[in-house]
């Protein structure tokens, strides 16, 4: 029998909604994809040639557990020009993407029912991770009046003797949203000797307020990052954990059990990608606001509700309340019947129950037919 803690987990239900999508295209029918959080754009030239290079040359042996040394000093490099904080090449390990940097964190924090405060709604996995390490998550219900934003107080008032860390994720998937300075600030103040975690993945995909890391305001923290979504490099699963120094040793000892080290030449793809040109993650940036920006109009046209606007990475977290009470339900229904995807709220906790997420990480075009596509089935239906 397999054991309780896997038998039990839930789908992660975007990749049921992409997977489903992927049949009825292989039928032949049309679907706009607006579920999956993935670029559209094709990793840059430059990065694939790094690679490539590094292939063709022989860097194709194990490295360093916590991965090159040249990877690591150009990460610690783009904090302190990007955010002005110190960062020691040597409190990194390189991860193949950020779901195995979650792990190893995980694993060196939690014993058994130790809690992690974390938002509802929340990136879907998160619970997961730590229920399977043995773990509680210690769910704070935030308001969609204030863009289900973490809020300092409420945090004050969920620590206590089993709290192991405090969980944030800016911008956030599944809301979009961006906490500002005076949150972040607020957060590291209530945390005291609790350290914080930081998913950072969306860094970068920002379109109004400014972009931030917890390192400008603790040095308490552990910070989740990778190359995914800002290079458009999500095959090529390639992430970091930045840790306070006397942590990384029993860090590192968990990755050389597990995972040994990152691949090698993919590595060599991630200094290009931070040392190498910028216009590309530029321009991504420019044309997913505008993409924003219209979706956003289009959904309150159709009759969803969108309280706080989302400021960061590709998503917009819609209340559907309106159309019904079963996000799941809605979700398959509107895939079904119009080949649409989206992702029911219910994937990221009760807390986004009767919400749906819509990602933009899709050409303008395809968003327009899918908001035409949605429009006339909604008025069909009389809702």
């Amino acid at each position: 029998m397999l054991s309780e803690k896997v038998a039990n987990i839930p789908p992660f239900y975007v990749m049921e909604v992409l997977e489903r999508a992927q049949q009825l295209e292989e039928q032949g029918k049309s679907i706009i994809h607006l579920e999956i959080g993935e670029p559209d754009f094709p990793t840059a030239e430059h990065i694939c040639n790094a690679a490539k290079d590094a292939m063709c040359t022989g860097n194709t042996k194990y490295t360093h557990s916590q991965g090159l040394i040249e990877l690591r000093q150009a990460i610690a490099k783009n904090y302190k020009d990007r955010f002005d904080v110190d960062i020691s090449p040597e409190q990194i390990i390189v991860t193949s993407g950020t779901s195995p940097a979650m792990l190893l964190l995980f694993l060196a924090l939690i014993d058994p029912e130790d809690e992690i405060i974390m938002s509802n709604p929340h990136y879907a996995c998160y619970p997961n991770f730590v229920t399977t390490v043995g773990g509680v998550p210690d769910f704070i219900y935030t308001n969609e009046e204030n863009g289900f934003m973490l809020q300092p107080e409420e945090v004050a008032a969920h620590i206590n003797p089993k709290t192991k860390a405090i969980l944030i994720n800016s911008p956030s998937n599944p809301t979009g949203q961006v906490l500002p300075d005076a949150t972040l600030r607020m957060l590291a103040k209530v945390a005291g000797d609790i350290p914080i975690i930081s998913d950072e993945i969306y860094q970068g995909l920002v379109y109004e307020g400014e972009d931030h890391t917890i390192l400008e305001y603790t040095d308490n923290a552990f910070v989740l990052n990778g190359f995914s979504k800002l290079y458009a490099m999500t095959g090529w699963r390639l992430g970091y954990l930045i840790a306070p120094k006397e942590h990384i040793r029993t860090l590192q000892k968990i990755q050389q059990n597990l995972f040994i080290s990152t691949n090698t030449f993919v590595q060599y793809a991630g200094i290009a990608a931070l040392e190498g040109p910028q216009e590309q993650t530029e321009e991504m940036v420019d044309t997913y606001n505008k993409r924003r920006l219209y979706l956003i109009k289009r959904l309150r046209d159709i009759g969803f509700d969108i309280k706080v606007e989302p400021k960061g990475a590709y998503y917009v977290l819609a209340d559907a309340r309106k159309f019904g009470d079963d996000s799941l339900k809605m979700s398959r229904d509107i895939l079904e019947d119009i080949g649409v995807a989206i992702t029911p709220g219910i994937d990221f906790g009760q807390g986004a129950e009767g919400h749906l997420r819509f990602s933009y990480a899709n050409s303008l075009e395809n968003i327009m037919e899918g908001m035409d596509r949605l429009e006339k089935y909604l008025s069909d239906r009389q809702i």
